[in-house]
């Protein structure tokens, strides 16, 4: 069974008097251990897609299903805790706290774990979890600086260690090169590439070429349609599926 699952997605908003179809009969499956890239132009649909499945955003009609939840039929608090257990994001402005550090940063979102092993975790607990994965992305020893004493390219590192510090089955990375520089670039997609190899899936939007070119898979919306679907041939080897969350060992 297909990890994610999107049959049938129309998303449509009212503009004024008009209707604007932003999905228009949407169906694609992702597998679990991918690394898809979804583009197209400013209001293609890209980014309605990702808030369907991250679970930001409910459709006006069709199904979507996320490990075989259908998020479609779920209410506010039940979206919440299917985020929070099995999503990780990362953003292209980073969205870090500015006065906290690199560790209070990323231990953040355990404070609102609401089930699961990481559930009521004492404050150390939080602290020594999020040092691993902030040692995961080779930051190790920028523990407990704040943002404004990191680059732009380690500042995406602690959110891509905030986004996996939950132990996520998807990280959803929204345009997370926009604001940084073409060799910065290159080594977040490198580390996205890295925990995708490691069986993590990871799905990309973005108008990059460059980007997209990381992914083994590129899906083009336009006018709310798909309007290709591709595998990448020179990234075609898949990283292993995993059958559970993607995990760090101690």
């Amino acid at each position: 069974m297909p990890f994610i699952e999107a049959r049938h997605l129309i998303k449509t908003y009212g503009v004024g008097e008009q209707m604007v179809h932003a999905l228009n009969d949407v169906s694609i499956d992702l597998e679990r251990g991918e690394f898809v890239a979804i583009v197209g132009s400013s209001g293609s649909g890209k980014s309605t897609f990702m808030n369907m499945i991250g679970c930001l955003d409910k459709p006006t009609s069709g199904s979507c299903l996320i490990g075989g939840e259908d998020v479609a039929n779920m209410g506010a608090n039940d979206l919440a805790n299917l985020r929070n257990r099995r999503i990780g994001f990362v953003f292209q402005q980073f969205n870090l706290l500015a006065r906290t550090s690199a560790l209070e940063n990323v231990a953040l979102p355990l404070l609102y774990a609401r089930e699961g092993s990481l559930s009521g975790l004492t404050k150390q607990e939080r602290f020594d979890h999020a040092k691993k994965r902030l040692e995961q992305v080779g930051l190790g020893e920028r523990l407990l600086n704040t943002p404004s004493q990191l680059s732009g390219g380690q500042q995406q590192r602690v959110a891509i260690a905030r986004a996996l510090v939950n132990d996520p089955d998807l990280i959803l990375a929204d345009e997370p090169t926009g604001a940084l520089d073409s060799k910065t670039s290159g080594e977040v997609m490198d580390l996205l590439t890295q925990l995708n190899q490691q069986g993590m899936t990871v799905v990309v939007v973005t108008h990059e070429p460059d980007v997209a070119a990381y992914a083994h898979r590129t899906i083009t919306f336009k006018d709310g349609l798909v309007l290709t679907d591709q595998a990448n041939p020179s990234r075609s080897v898949k990283s292993p599926a995993l059958s559970q969350s993607f995990g760090v060992s101690s």
